[in-house]
Order: C-alpha cells, then structure tokens, then sequence
C-alpha cells in the first residue's frame, strides 16, 4: 500500500470506531512487506525440503500407518503442527513455507484413514468437516479458498454416495442435486454473512466465510463444468491425449430420463431468478434490450441444465461487487453453452437453430441499443439517454468488415485451391471398425505416412514439413520420403504435412459428415486431395475401393 492509501485506511478505522462500527483500539493491520519473489522462491526452496522428509517418514512409519490407529495418529500431529507454525507471529518464512506441505500431509493421512475404515458417504462429510474446521482456524486467504474448495467438493461426493457410486453410476441426477444443494449452502452463508456478522465484531468472522465461501463456489462452478462435459472443440482439440481422455469423459447428461424435463425446469427457474436478483439491484437495467437479454438466457437455460445455477452465480456475484468470481462464471457459462454441441439427444440442425435464433435475437437487441430504442420500465432523466457518436458506428461496421474479409478470404483460399490444385487419391489404413465412426466425424489414418511423421517431429525443421509423394495412372499417390529441400525428381510432388497434437499428419486427421450418413462414409478407403505445386493440399472428399465418389 502506497502512503496515500494509508492514510486514507486509517482515517476510515478512526470514522468507523467514531460511528460504533469497530471496537475502540482497532488499528491497521500490519502489511506484509516481503517481496514476492522473495516468497516464492523461498516456498520452493521449502518444497523441496519437504519431500525427501515425508519421503522418509511415509518409508519409516509405513508399516504403522498402514493398520490401526498409526495414521490418525502421525495425521493429527502433522496438521496440528503444520496450523500452529502458520498461525504463530514472527515465523521465519522458509518455517512459514515449510509448514505448508505439511498440511498437505497431515490431511492425506487422515483422508487415507477415513477412506480406509468408513464407507459411503461418511468419509466424505468427514473430510469435508475437517477441511472447515482447518480453514477457519488459518489466518490465509489462499489456503482457505484452496480448503473451500476442498470442503465443497468432499460434501458434493458424499451426498452422491449416499445411495450411488458416483465413480461408476451415470445417472446426471446424483451429482447435479449435490451440486445445486452445494449452491444453496453458499447462498444461505452469504445471507448469515449480511445479516449476523454486518458489524465491526462479526467483521473477523465475515472475513473468513468470504475467503472460504470464493473456494466453495469455484468447487461449483467446477462441478457444474464437469457435469456439463467437454465445451466445442476442445475435444478434438485435445484427441487421443491423456488431457483428451479425460475431457471425454466429462459427459453426464444426455438428455433422456425422466429428470429431462424436471432439470430443464430447474434450470430456467434458477436463470429467472438470477434476472430478478440482477433487475432488483441494478434498476438501470430495467429496458427492452436488458430484459431481451435474460429471455434468451433463461430460454439457453433450459436447453442446458447446468447453465441456470452458474447464472445464478454470476448475477449474484456482480450484484455484490465480487467481480473474480463473476468472471469464473461467465467463463463457466461460456463452456456450458460450448458443451450444448456435445448433448446427443438433441438434433444437430436442431442445436444449430436454437443458437443460430439466440444469436439473431441478440443482434436485433445489440441494434437497437446503437439505435437508442430504449424501453424503460423504471423511472429515468433525459440526461440518462445514450448517446453513441460516429466513432462507436465506425467501429462497429469496421469490425464487421474486418470479420467479413478474415471469413471469405480464407474462402477465397480454400476456393483456389479446390479448383486449381492437382487430384491425389491417398490410401486410408485399416482402422477398428468400432473405433472408426466417432459421432459426426470419421477417424483418418493414411497409409504409409506413420514413420514419416515420427521422422518430421524428429528433426523439427524450420516451418511445416513436406513429404515427397509419386502418383500412378489413376492418382493414386505413393507416399517416399520426406523432403530434404532438394530438387524433386520427374513425376515427384510435394505435400505439406499439418500439426496436429504433437505429430504431423497429411492435412486433417478427420472426415466430418452430416448426422446420420454413417453407413455411407463406412465405405471409404481413400481420401481425395487437391495438391498445389507447392505443396498445398486439402482434403475434399472420400473415395470407396474402387476410386467411386461415395
């Protein structure tokens, strides 16, 4: 803090226990002066301290951890131990550090325990009790937020494991309650918070459940993510990788059952409900294109389950000025829209519409606000009119001109290429059947360029490789070499090969297809290109075993 600051803090202490709102003798806290650098290398100095001595008590003491009372025990003292030093005045920083991992342990050890002796949900509510417990006796606001988030999700897996195994059921209904009871838990703390600790005595406590609270509900905003499964493009971004894995997995809802009208509902009413919060603390917001704005949300909403409860969060959270939390919910909103891609039970054309309609309104509401058509319903002065001058118009149209031009030159490109580029015919590799159709998108590995793509990743050259390809009398490319940069031979031509999570492969590792028109691409057996001299290519169609158009 700056001295102006100062002085300014301590002129509001002395106002406040003027008022009644401190206790007499309230002073300002004292600012912790170390520099960061200093903090974050002495904490990774402390780390690495720490591992050789847990690696030394986790060999010592195994056989006394693994049974009985030993890890309870050796657990207890740990992170009593770890709280005391954290919480204790004057501690040299490397201790301060130091003292962290330790915690880490400490909980470990009892979280082993309690999953080891307890089944179904106990272990969970208890590591969740434990995780507050700890949290509210530490003096830090990260390690509170991380405990948070601890707490939340420990909570949200027991009430799941009540009557289900939530690592192997699917049912989306046990997880999305757990979470949506997780919110309302946030929600009636925050109201304790206003109403009981609003004073100068309470302020102490209110201080803990906010830094506790943010984590509590970053473990929803989270959760919700997780139960909404992977948001467009990511999956194919990631593929096959342990990241992508994992993504794919992120699929809880399908939309069928009898909750799909009960968590759409659920849903649209949580959306509601965060327009009326945000329309009641901000009347300003009170007009047409405001009010058009939370129709389509609220209609979204009920496309998406998960989407009404992140609202809610968001709505509640920019009302009250916590603007971090605001903006790890607009970015859960956003990913939650994404994933309405991936929701099988809903057409393609069918989701393509339902956004395409949202966006359309959208614009309609976004032009009439640069029009000043502004319906209020709540009481507003003249000088509350929007003005909008000529550089906010220029702006406008030379963004859109800007996407126009991007979108149809790279149009333009694709459109030369088709028509000027040579026909190459490649030869697909035999592929597992089952794996071959993965929903509307086909699977590509072509013949001959395995090696070769190994050798390209290898040596990384300066831009994108090229292989070096010949062609028989009917296109059929045959794959040699990769290109070294010198002069081809007669009948040789190039073909550039694409990044693609860490590899390279010839153009694109993927046929997309409309819905349905499985059993028609099933048939392919080469891949059509059109190859420029340089070695452009682009991947145009299928071809079945005889070279027929399918």
């Amino acid at each position: 803090m700056s001295q102006p600051q100062i002085d300014a803090l301590d002129t509001l202490i002395a106002d406040a226990m003027h008022a009644g709102l401190l206790p007499d003798g309230t002073v300002r806290p004292v600012q912790d002066v170390r520099p960061w650098p200093l903090v974050l290398m002495t904490a990774f100095g402390a780390w690495l301290a720490a591992i050789p001595l847990m690696l030394a008590l986790g060999f010592g003491m195994e056989s006394t951890m693994r049974q009985g009372q030993g890890a309870y025990v050796v657990g207890l003292i740990v992170l009593v131990g770890a709280v005391s030093v954290i919480r204790a005045r004057d501690t040299p920083l490397f201790v301060e550090q130091l003292a962290v991992p330790c915690l880490l342990v400490g909980g470990g050890l009892l979280g082993y325990a309690l999953f080891r002796d307890l089944s179904g949900p106990s272990p969970y509510l208890l590591l969740s009790a434990l995780c507050l417990l700890v949290a509210a006796v530490l003096p830090r606001d990260w390690l509170r937020v991380l405990l948070g988030v601890l707490a939340c999700g420990a909570l949200a897996l027991g009430i799941g494991a009540f009557e289900h195994d939530w690592r192997y059921d699917r049912d989306p209904l046990v997880l999305f309650g757990a979470w949506i009871l997780a919110l309302a838990v946030w929600l009636g703390v925050h109201w304790l918070q206003s109403k009981v600790f609003n004073d100068g005595r309470g302020a102490p406590v209110a201080a803990g459940i906010e830094s506790i609270s943010t984590g509590w509900v970053l473990a929803i905003l989270l959760g919700l993510i997780n139960w909404s499964g992977m948001t467009f493009m990511l999956g194919a971004s990631l593929d096959d990788g342990m990241a992508g894995v994992a993504t794919h997995e992120l699929s809880r809802y399908d939309g069928g059952g009898w909750y799909s009208l009960t968590l759409p509902g659920l849903s649209a009413l949580l959306a509601l409900a965060a327009a009326a919060w945000l329309f009641r603390h901000w009347p300003s917001l009170r007009q047409l294109p405001a009010i058009g704005v939370a129709l389509v949300l609220i209609v979204l909403a009920g496309c998406m389950p998960a989407l009404g409860p992140v609202l809610l969060i968001l709505a509640y959270c920019m009302a009250s000025g916590r603007t971090r939390v605001a903006t790890a919910a607009a970015v859960a909103a956003a990913w939650i829209i994404g994933s309405f891609y991936y929701q099988l039970a809903w057409p393609l054309a069918s989701k393509a519409a339902l956004l395409a309609v949202a966006g359309l309104v959208l614009c309609v509401l976004a032009w009439l606000v640069t029009r000043g058509t502004l319906l209020y319903l709540a009481e507003r002065s003249a000088a509350g009119k929007l003005q909008h001058g000529r550089v906010s118009q220029f702006c406008l149209l030379a963004g859109l001109l800007l996407v126009l031009f991007v979108a149809n030159g790279g149009i333009w490109q694709k459109e030369q290429l088709i028509a000027k580029g040579e026909p190459v015919f490649v030869e697909l590799a035999p592929v597992d059947p089952r794996s071959l159709m993965q929903g509307d998108y086909m699977r590509l590995n072509f013949l001959q360029l395995g090696m070769l793509s190994v050798e390209a990743s290898v040596h990384e050259a300066a831009g994108r490789p090229h292989v070096v390809a010949t062609r028989d009398g009917r296109g059929v490319a045959k794959i040699a070499r990769l290109s070294d940069g010198k002069p081809l031979l007669p009948g040789e031509f190039l073909m550039e090969l694409t990044p693609k999570n860490g590899s390279w492969v010839l153009v694109s590792d993927a046929w997309f297809f409309k819905e349905g028109e499985a059993a028609r691409w099933d048939k392919a057996r080469y891949g059509e290109f059109r190859v420029m001299p340089d070695g452009r290519a682009l991947l145009v169609g299928m071809r079945g075993p005889q070279l027929e158009v399918l």
